[in-house]
Formats: C-alpha cells, structure tokens, sequence
C-alpha cells in the first residue's frame, strides 16, 4: 500500500501555475487526510517544503478557506477544518441530485460501447486493488468511475460543479477503511448502476446510485463515534 505524503501529490501534480498547483495539493492534501482536521499549518513550513515564497501559500490559505476547509484564527493561525457531519450530509444530498440525473440519462440515451467497456474496466481494476490493499489506489479508481460516467453521458460539467461541493464527502470516505462499508459492496454497486444503464434501465439506475451514495448514511454515525476527533461537534 502506498503512503501518500505532501511532497508525493506536488510531484504528482500537473498545474502549471505555482499558485494552482500550491492549492491543488494542500485541498487533495486535506482530502485525504494527509493534513488531518485540526491540525495547525505554517506558512513558513509549507513555503520552505516547496522552495516557494509565502505569498502563493497565503493566497492558497484564503482560497481554502473560501472553501470551507481551513479556518484563519486572527493572532492563532491557520487550521485545517474539522469535519462538519451537516456539510457532509448536504454534499451527500448534491452529489445524489447530480448523479441520479446523469445516470438515468445515460440509461435513456445509452452510452457508447467504448464508454461501457471503461467503466467495467474500472470495476474490474477497483475489484484487483481490494485484493492487493492499496486502498488510495480504489478510491482514485472510483473518482474515475464518477467522471468517467458523467463525461461518457455528456454531463461532464456536471462532474465538475459535484467536485466543488464534496470536499467533505471525501474526507470521510478516506478515514472510513476499515470502519464503513466494505469495498466489496462499493464496487458490486457500481456494477449495479453499469448494468442498470446497459439495461436501458432509468429507474434501476436511479436505485443503485441511490443506494451506492446512501452508505455513508449508514457508514458516517458509526465513524463519528470511532473517531470523535476528526468531526466539528458544532
């Protein structure tokens, strides 16, 4: 299994600009729990880390907080937001508007053969990494599934407004191995929303991408007790 470190993502980062990239990382960084919530972050340290000037990191800093996950503390310092269980919910509730709509599209307009075989070919290379516990590994495969779906659907500025607004969504699906829904289940229920779409089946496409996002219903009580520390309690 890898370990995903501040240094690993800016190397794998292809922004061309500093201040991009800077923000890029810190809000995947954040996402992954590689800066956990609460934690304090130094301008000073990050700038020195990616041999920048702390003009592009307080610049990232602002836009972070524009998005809801680093609080600026006057006289304090900058902190990486916990958790909130509201914005997770209502991320939840979004992404669900969002997807059903692509999804049901996709059953009634039908995707091409191409656009079918990449998405099984996704399930298929989600069903290797379980067996071989790269855990990082699954979820950047299915963030592929996602976008791979809206933008073989003609949706995919729809991919692109659901990536704004889930930031909090993510985060729980990475501290959530080994304590939320088994793998196993996440990817037999994309294979569920590929065959509903191959069927030509709206509804049944509407079901299993109801199903698939509602886990975290299940998943997200059970996770704030196992990890009190991570969640805003406010």
């Amino acid at each position: 299994m890898t370990t995903t470190t501040l240094q690993t993502l800016w190397n794998a980062s292809d922004a061309g600009h500093v201040r991009q990239r800077l923000y890029d990382v810190l809000r995947h960084a954040i996402i992954r729990l590689v800066l956990a919530p609460g934690q304090a972050l130094s301008e000073k340290e990050i700038a020195d880390a990616f041999e920048v000037s702390r003009q592009p990191v307080r610049e990232a800093f602002i836009r972070l907080s524009e998005a809801g996950l680093v609080e600026v503390r006057p006289q304090r310092g900058t902190f990486v937001v916990k958790i909130s269980p509201q914005a997770v919910y209502s991320a939840r509730f979004v992404r669900e508007a969002i997807e059903v709509a692509v999804a049901k599209s996709a059953a009634e307009q039908g995707l091409s053969r191409r656009g079918m075989d990449d998405l099984l070919e996704l399930v298929e290379r989600q069903r290797r990494t379980i067996d071989s516990g790269d855990y990082e590994r699954f979820y950047v495969l299915d963030e592929a599934f996602h976008q791979t779906l809206s933008r073989e659907a003609g949706h995919e500025s729809a991919w692109r407004f659901t990536e704004e607004v889930k930031a909090h969504f993510d985060r729980v699906r990475y501290i959530s191995v080994p304590d939320g829904t088994p793998l196993e289940t996440l990817v037999d229920q994309h294979a569920s929303i590929v065959a509903a779409i191959d069927a030509r089946d709206p509804e049944a496409a509407e079901r299993a991408v109801q199903a698939h996002l509602r886990e975290l219903l299940t998943s997200l009580p059970r996770l704030i007790d196992r990890f009190p520390d991570l969640f805003a309690t406010h």
